[in-house]
């Protein structure tokens, strides 16, 4: 990942800073006013932080990218599988049925420009798509059930519907995450994903010190961007595990709950 700002306050993909016509980034903790576990860039909406403070990290973000906190687009996150098409219809909505609709996705999709389409993430793996011959964009947040359950091919599919998107279109970003050493489960939740067809011995590790399985989510999602069509040269993986990096990123593991977000966004230029 690179830096879009000199005090790396906002990070982005190498992948898609050479795209013209669209704009991303990922946010880490450091430069806003926050405060407690949301030291200090918390720019989520929902996560129980100070709503002044909110709206000041959002206004420093948007300076930032040259955009206004009215572009942002931020659903309210259940760790479903739910998607939601930001349409014309969306757009000629009141603002109380947009923040409605928002309501209970985990997943965006467009091909209007001027939009910044965000998730937040806190250890779960934010997921950016740019599909470059239709000029359409998606953000995922893909938890553990929402990879499990194969919230990326779901919402390939709706782009497929959409917008014609096919895997030779899309550029991917999965971005920084809890990582394989660090997301301890229980026997349940391995079982899960075992029924779920996924490869066990790809994913999963026993580690003998923690008597428990340990799940890659990042390879989990990569490889569901594969069966997608998506090749493995057009997928980004930043690497960056939040557990570990919880001095720069937000870890729910590690601050609880109520704690600040990562917020990932992605915008087609007007």
């Amino acid at each position: 990942m690179k830096s879009i700002v000199k005090d790396k306050r906002i990070l982005g993909y190498e992948s898609l800073s050479s795209f013209p016509n669209i704009s991303h980034f990922v946010t880490t903790r450091v430069g806003g006013c926050s405060i407690g576990n949301y030291t200090s860039f918390n720019c989520s909406p929902y996560c129980g932080d100070d709503s002044e403070s909110v709206r000041r990290n959002q206004v420093l973000l948007c300076s930032e990218l040259s955009i206004t906190p009215d572009q942002l687009v931020i659903p309210y996150q259940i760790h479903s599988t739910n998607s939601l098409l930001i349409d014309h219809a969306y757009l000629s909505a009141s603002p109380e049925v947009r923040l409605k609709k928002l309501y209970g996705k985990d997943a965006l999709l467009t091909d209007c420009p001027g939009l910044c389409l965000c998730i937040s993430t806190a250890d779960c793996v934010p997921i950016l798509l740019y599909d470059k011959k239709h000029q359409a964009i998606a953000v995922v947040h893909a938890g553990w059930r929402g990879t499990v359950d194969c919230i990326l091919s779901k919402v390939f599919e709706e782009m497929d519907q959409a917008f014609g998107t096919q895997g030779d279109d899309v550029v991917a970003c999965i971005g920084p995450s809890i990582s394989l050493d660090s997301f301890e489960i229980g026997i349940e939740v391995y079982d899960i994903f075992k029924k779920g067809g996924f490869d066990m011995g790809r994913i999963a590790r026993w580690h003998d010190e923690s008597r428990k399985f340990h799940i890659d989510l990042w390879e989990a999602n990569r490889e569901q961007l594969i069966d997608c069509g998506i090749s493995p040269r057009q997928i980004e993986l930043a690497g960056i595990c939040t557990f570990k990096s919880h001095d720069i990123f937000f870890s729910a593991r590690r601050l609880g709950v109520k704690s600040g977000r990562i917020l990932s966004g992605i915008m087609l230029r007007k």
